[in-house]
């Protein structure tokens, strides 16, 4: 081909990186571009927003990093429908290729794009790069999608070969620099600078390059360590993940160089198996695009949640973190504060909502959209589905989270509730986790009075259980799959 658009979207690196990659390789002269798509950004309901000041600070070092190998980055803000269809006919390229997107409203925009550029008799390529598998590479004996995760990462690992998770090639062509005037600022694109450096979050190749190598530093104990919030035992490689500053075949080589498919390497095992588990979301996702709106299991959608004024200040009151269970709190007070939630917690919280308050999923899903820095379609969906009980779950009904049993278990010494409910910071050890069993002697003595300085539990979890136990009796029949 004589010259190739390369459209980057969630997919901002310069290395490993299948559409550059091919690019290089079968054309003379390689263009790059990203696109700030309003089609995205205007619905965006706040104007300071760390997702976005991530992208523009990740996409100045990728400029960087293109004008380092003769290139540059051309930057649009607009509708990528229109945007890039305009700036391939103002190149004058002969194809324009991006890696897949499998979300439903991006496929929409893809195919649009196409149809656009194919009016134009310019073509449009994309291929696969934030998976390891996608389509219809792994499938069931019967050639279907999986729908359960185990049976899925088994025929996952089956599938994999060394050819898998090596990285894309990126000699070739020469990289062509236009005249630019590089990446617009956070208010040339209505928007306004975050605390995201105050939280010592790193956007960019560099930044995801520091995580990775901090992780793997750890890697061996993170079957330990991984369910307990108050230790550092998580990769936090989530937002980069989500927005390509690493690539996954990267991690999933360093997984298995750190021994996931050899006795002894327990910790990279189970960080292999997350990886997997992305994969399988994106998968769910991608052939069975109704979880957007409804339950993976259609059954499920029978399901009555509360409703009215009661519900809708119990979900308040989650959102804000006052349902008076110290790690639900803890937890929604350090997604509200820093835009992260650890997993382990994202299904305590998940759980508390849809069990405990009986609350439609789909009003937590959205506000962890809202929210998370990481915020991908797919994980998240599939992550409340999965705590809902009305996803990929082999077994539904025995999925309520205790918040009690959960605190004492993954936050025994209470560091964590501590350092987001300081309130309670003299509170004694053994009622930090259930604070109303205090006696108002005991409650005067550490100063906090239930109900007062600290909300009382907003539902008893063992009637809560029953009364979920009874809200999914509608699917109990066995019609469920």
């Amino acid at each position: 081909m004589d010259s190739i658009l390369v459209w980057f979207r969630r997919d901002l690196r310069d290395f490993d990186h299948a559409a550059l990659c091919t690019a290089l390789r079968r054309g003379r002269r390689v263009y790059c571009a990203f696109v700030f798509d309003r089609e995205i950004l205007d619905a965006l309901e706040w104007r300071v927003d760390r997702r976005v000041e991530f992208i523009r600070e990740s996409l100045v070092e990728l400029d960087r990093a293109l004008r380092a190998r003769g290139g540059a980055l051309i930057v649009r803000h607009g509708w990528a429908i229109s945007e890039i269809p305009r700036l391939a006919r103002e190149l004058g390229v002969t194809a324009v290729f991006a890696n897949r997107d499998y979300e439903p409203q991006a496929k929409q925009r893809d195919a649009r794009v196409r149809t656009a550029l194919q009016a134009d008799g310019i073509a449009f390529e994309s291929f696969k790069d934030q998976v390891i598998f996608d389509d219809v590479e792994v499938l069931t004996q019967a050639g279907r999608p999986h729908s359960v995760f185990t049976p899925y990462r088994s025929a996952w690992l089956r599938r994999l070969g060394e050819d898998d998770w090596l990285p894309h090639d990126g000699s070739g062509a020469r990289l062509v620099a236009p005249a630019i005037t590089g990446v617009p600022t956070l208010a040339e694109i209505g928007f306004a600078a975050s605390d995201l450096r105050a939280l010592g979050i790193e956007p960019g190749m560099s930044g995801g390059r520091r995580r990775l190598a901090d992780f793997l530093g750890r890697i061996a104990l993170y079957h330990q360590q991984r369910d307990y919030p108050a230790l550092q035992g998580v990769s936090c490689l989530s937002v980069h993940l989500r927005f390509g500053t690493v690539s996954i075949r990267e991690l999933v080589s360093q997984a298995i160089a750190a021994g996931a498919l050899r006795m002894g390497g327990e910790g990279a095992a189970a960080w292999l198996s997350e990886l997997i588990w992305r994969d399988f979301y994106f998968m769910i996702l991608d052939h069975f695009a109704h979880v957007c709106e409804r339950s993976f299991k259609p059954a499920y959608d029978a399901i009555v949640w509360e409703q009215g004024a009661q519900a809708d200040a119990a979900f308040a009151a989650w959102c804000d973190g006052r349902t008076g269970y110290p790690l639900v709190d803890a937890g929604m007070r350090q997604l509200n504060g820093t835009g992260y939630l650890h997993n382990r917690l994202r299904m305590l919280t998940a759980s508390f909502l849809s069990k405990d308050l009986g609350i439609d999923w789909r009003r937590g899903e959205a506000y962890f959209a809202r929210q998370l820095n990481d915020f991908d379609l797919a994980a998240n969906n599939g992550g409340w589905q999965w705590a809902a009980s009305s996803g990929c779950d082999a077994q539904p009904y025995f999925r309520i989270f205790n918040p009690v049993t959960q605190s004492q278990r993954f936050d025994p010494a209470g560091k964590f509730i501590r350092r987001y409910l300081p309130e309670l910071a003299m509170v004694p050890d053994r009622f930090l986790h259930a604070p109303w069993r205090m006696s108002p002697a005991e409650q005067a003595a550490c100063g906090v009075r239930i109900g007062e300085h600290t909300p009382a539990p907003l539902v008893d979890h063992t009637q809560a259980r029953q009364r979920t136990l009874q809200r999914y009796a509608v699917v109990r029949s066995g019609a469920v799959p």
